[in-house]
């Protein structure tokens, strides 16, 4: 049976603005269970490179009913930690069998 692992995610919170009008957020570390982590094919890190500048290390799949943010925020997991990009694709929930339907790109981070 296939089954993810629980990754560590950084929920952003805006605390405030900083002298420059800028927000200020506090990342708070919240556990997501059953996330898959997958290696991406290499000429997805090629294509990636040349369009955006960053370098894929996994692409993750959310587990469905997940209802973070995902978009440009910290997760940590292997022991490392990691920076999401490129926005999350969503599929339709009743058209895919298992149990994630949303993918979203990670780059090394720190």
């Amino acid at each position: 049976m296939i089954h993810g692992i629980t990754v560590r995610l950084y929920v952003k919170t805006k605390t405030g603005d900083d002298a420059f009008n800028a927000p200020v957020y506090e990342e708070t570390p919240v556990e997501v269970p059953n996330v898959l982590i997958g290696e991406p094919m290499a000429e997805d890190v090629i294509n990636e490179m040349q369009l955006s500048g960053k370098r894929i290390a996994y692409t993750l799949a959310i587990p469905k009913g997940d209802t973070h943010d995902w978009d440009n925020v910290t997760v940590e997991f292997f022991g490392q930690k990691f920076r999401t990009f490129g926005g999350v694709i969503q599929g339709i929930d009743d058209m895919l069998p298992l149990a994630w339907n949303k993918k979203v790109k990670v780059e090394r981070y720190g």
